[in-house]
């Protein structure tokens, strides 16, 4: 999975990822949807977009992915019925919870340390494997992902992996 900030971004990295999220943040909601609605109709991958479930509505994205403190992924669920809804995890509870309340997929990390999750510290291969054993649905592991790192991140039995610089 890419995570892009913008239509453009999505667009160049698009036939290198499995599915593209939007997270911008700092666009306001009208843009966020004209950018969502421009990479949506562009790309042949499912979009997420991260924490707006009005916007994965208004622009027929394949779901969302929500922050550990976003609402719940039962309301989401609720909301957008059969789309994807993820969850970004720290913590082998948190990522038992999104399962319960019905997550099709969790994000977990950072794994190694990361520019883009400097405030983190690095939860670490071992703490990803057992995350991974502890739920039943796909876990992609997310922070300080190479091309490198992508054999280590299958080998813990991860479904995948989230990257922002590695698609850049």
């Amino acid at each position: 999975m890419a995570i892009v900030s913008s239509a453009a971004a999505g667009l160049r990295v698009a036939s290198r990822a499995t599915i593209v999220q939007l997270r911008a943040p700092g666009l306001s909601i009208a843009m966020l949807e004209k950018e969502a609605n421009e990479l949506v109709a562009a790309v042949s991958v499912p979009v997420l977009i991260s924490s707006r479930c009005d916007v994965v509505l208004a622009t027929g994205a394949a779901g969302v992915n929500l922050p550990e403190n976003d609402v719940s992924v039962a309301e989401a669920k609720t909301v957008l019925g059969s789309r994807l809804v993820g969850r970004s995890v720290h913590s082998i509870p948190s990522a038992q919870q999104a399962e319960r309340e019905g997550a099709d997929f969790v994000i977990f990390g950072p794994v190694w340390e990361s520019a883009s999750h400097a405030d983190s510290h690095p939860a670490g291969l071992p703490a990803l494997t057992q995350l991974v054993r502890s739920v039943g649905i796909p876990v992609l592991a997310i922070g300080g992902v190479t091309e490198e790192r992508v054999a280590e991140v299958l080998a813990s039995g991860a479904a995948g992996y989230v990257a922002i610089r590695l698609f850049a």
